[in-house]
């Protein structure tokens, strides 16, 4: 096997048919199951014939409205606790754009351009929301269809077999994130495969602490970090950019490397060796949305139809 590896780009699939609570109506929900509860009692208790309606029973009828109560209030907890997440995602992540700025400032002696980043609210919004029925899934954008309750799978592909050698599963849309536990999945793979040189993902997964977590794993790092200029001069594919100046850190040796010949050609592969792989799963052995819900079972699912891929893949290879 080929030790050259990529990280594809996010598959987005989701679950159906469930139904789901948002931060802003847990309060209106509340108090419209109180008042019915109320309501039901007084009507049967008011009833002309002073019999109950047939098939009645109040005390099924209260443990019912007990129980929603009690669901309520767990969707109420979890949405809490994923906001306190998601504020301390955002923190790191307003603490890091904050260190920039001021490293800048200090080392050009000017103010950064633009407005300073915005801090945070460790407040729950108001669109939060819970699917009772899954709730480790997350409401993610899908391509052309606004918003689905969906995961965010990964895999890791060997660009020259095209055999998926690992998968993730994330609870958020963004990849920046998914680098680290990728890296931990090649990490364990079997010796006998051989060791992964290089790691090459498209922007998504461009980060200065992902090109730092790439080379303290021993892994040389070709990610994208932003679009190229259209319509190149035809020369400019046969030119090596200049030497780089030294000192340089990860980051500047990882984009000057992406520029030469070299780099640039592992990069136009991944894209061409990567990305049909979640394409084939999707169109020709036509999965689309997972079956199962809950985090572990999606992941099994993953790993089953990630499976049938290779096993197809094999085939295709040994004909």
């Amino acid at each position: 096997m080929a030790h050259n590896s990529t990280v594809a780009k996010a598959l987005q699939v989701f679950v159906c048919h469930a139904t789901t609570l948002n931060a802003d109506s847990i309060c209106k929900d509340r108090g419209a199951t109180r008042s019915r509860g109320e309501g039901d009692v007084r009507t049967c208790g008011g009833s002309r014939s002073g019999a109950l309606p047939k098939g009645l029973s109040i005390p099924k009828e209260l443990a019912l409205r007990e129980a929603r109560l009690a669901a309520i209030r767990q969707a109420k907890a979890q949405i809490e606790a994923r906001a306190a997440e998601r504020d301390a995602r955002e923190k790191a992540d307003f603490e890091a754009k904050m260190t920039a700025r001021e490293e800048k400032t200090t080392r050009t002696g000017k103010k950064p351009r633009g407005k300073p980043p915005t801090p945070p609210s460790p407040e729950v919004c108001p669109s939060d929301q819970i699917k009772l029925t899954d709730a480790d899934s997350r409401i993610m954008p899908a391509t052309g269809k606004g918003f689905e309750q969906s995961y965010n799978a990964q895999a890791a592909v060997d660009t020259e077999s095209m055999l998926i050698v690992a998968t993730g599963m994330a609870q958020v849309a963004t990849d920046k994130q998914q680098v680290e536990s990728m890296l931990e999945a090649l990490a364990e793979l079997p010796e006998e495969l051989g060791r992964v040189k290089h790691l090459l993902a498209d922007t998504g997964y461009f980060s200065a602490a992902n090109v730092e977590s790439c080379g303290a794993a021993k892994i040389e790092p070709l990610l994208a970090g932003g679009r190229d200029k259209h319509h190149p001069h035809w020369d400019d594919r046969f030119t090596e950019p200049p030497p780089l100046a030294e000192p340089a850190s990860a980051e500047a040796r990882m984009k000057h490397r992406r520029q030469d010949a070299q780099g640039a050609g592992a990069l136009r592969a991944s894209q061409a060796n990567g990305r049909p792989v979640f394409g084939i799963i999707k169109s020709v052995m036509s999965f689309r949305q997972f079956l199962l819900r809950g985090l572990e079972a999606v992941r099994g699912e993953c790993s089953l139809v990630t499976m049938a891929r290779n096993i197809k893949r094999m085939t295709a290879m040994a004909a």
